[in-house]
């Protein structure tokens, strides 16, 4: 009897594993992006790929663009914490002054590319970022920068920091919209999806984007003038993106998913985003050009001046670090030795 009740309770246990091995998940993942955009396409698809065929497709991504489960994208952050999607693709500066650690590597001219500062940005997160968000019920798989953010303009070309005075100037975060208004410009916040209608009604007079994600919304269409700044120079600025999955629902996955996971993410995906980035800048151009868009290029000489104008927001992100007990002016100075190791 005993003899049989073993080997009963070991055909269960080993029944139960092997159901658990074979389990089927579905991530569903959320983001605000149109389905065409570069970072949904070349991003999120080959990666939802991966891990689809690595785990024989026990482990699949069902997608939800243009915020299609509802919600704004300021909310998306939360809707991962909370486990109303798995997964969900976005930037923490959408919720402005909530995630200031990372805001580090979107102070005006610190990046150079979006791949050495996606790289930069998972060894800092490593190092000082977890307290913003493991530790706040958000696994971050990835962390990553977009390429270059440029002045785009419906009536008006920008070539120095005096025309800026008197424009509204849309921003992503908290730290652009800092950046504009040392500048002279009147900062209007708001995510992406709404920057279309308010530059065709004349809400903004221009808008700071990469050039990337501007086809995909058409804005390219809705500008006469694009300023760039001098390519020897680090970026005007750049914006801090996570894939940010639910820790319960990871914690929840087999052994073998997480570990599908965890290969699939942190510092690989971190870089590989950052190089998608920089590769995005010149098909997204394109569009502008082929539309007979004006071009400017403000040259170094121009730049100094705004660089000396934005130059406090480096004191005041170090301040706060300082007022919350961290090492404000060490943290800056391992962003920059960051960006520095990795910059090719």
């Amino acid at each position: 009897m005993q003899a049989s009740l073993k080997l009963l309770i070991s055909a269960t246990a080993a029944a139960l594993s092997l159901a658990a091995g074979a389990q089927e998940v579905t991530l569903k993942v959320h983001h605000f992006w149109p389905p065409g955009a570069m970072p949904p396409t070349k991003i999120l698809a080959p990666w939802c790929d991966k891990i689809a065929a690595e785990s024989n497709n026990r482990m699949k991504c069902q997608v939800y663009p243009a915020m299609q489960l509802g919600g704004t994208p300021a909310q998306l952050i939360d809707q991962a914490k909370d486990g109303v999607v798995d997964i969900a693709f976005t930037l923490p500066g959408y919720t402005a002054g909530r995630f200031p650690i990372m805001e580090v590597f979107e102070l005006p001219f610190i990046t150079t590319s979006a791949e050495a500062g996606s790289k930069a940005a998972w060894d800092f997160y490593s190092k000082y970022g977890k307290s913003e968000f493991d530790a706040k019920g958000i696994k971050p798989l990835m962390f990553a920068v977009h390429d270059n953010g440029f002045l785009h303009t419906r009536d008006k070309q920008v070539k120095t920091m005096a025309d800026l005075k008197g424009l509204k100037f849309r921003a992503p975060t908290r730290m652009t919209n800092k950046l504009l208004a040392t500048l002279g410009a009147t900062p209007v916040a708001m995510p992406l999806p709404q920057v279309p209608e308010a530059v065709s009604k004349g809400v903004i007079d221009g808008f700071l984007l990469p050039w990337e994600v501007i086809p995909s919304v058409k804005l390219h269409e809705m500008v006469k003038y694009d300023t760039e700044t001098d390519p020897s120079r680090p970026a005007l600025y750049t914006a801090v993106f996570t894939l940010a999955m639910n820790p319960a629902k990871y914690n929840a996955l087999p052994a073998d998913l997480k570990a599908i996971i965890d290969k699939n993410s942190g510092a690989s995906l971190s870089a590989t985003a950052g190089k998608v980035w920089d590769e995005s800048s010149t098909p997204g151009r394109k569009a502008a050009t082929e539309h007979g868009n004006v071009f400017y290029t403000i040259p170094g000489t121009e730049l100094d001046g705004w660089v000396k104008a934005s130059a406090g927001l480096y004191d005041e992100w170090t301040a706060s670090m300082d007022k919350v007990g961290l090492p404000g002016k060490q943290m800056l100075g391992d962003a920059r030795e960051l960006l520095a190791k990795y910059k090719k």
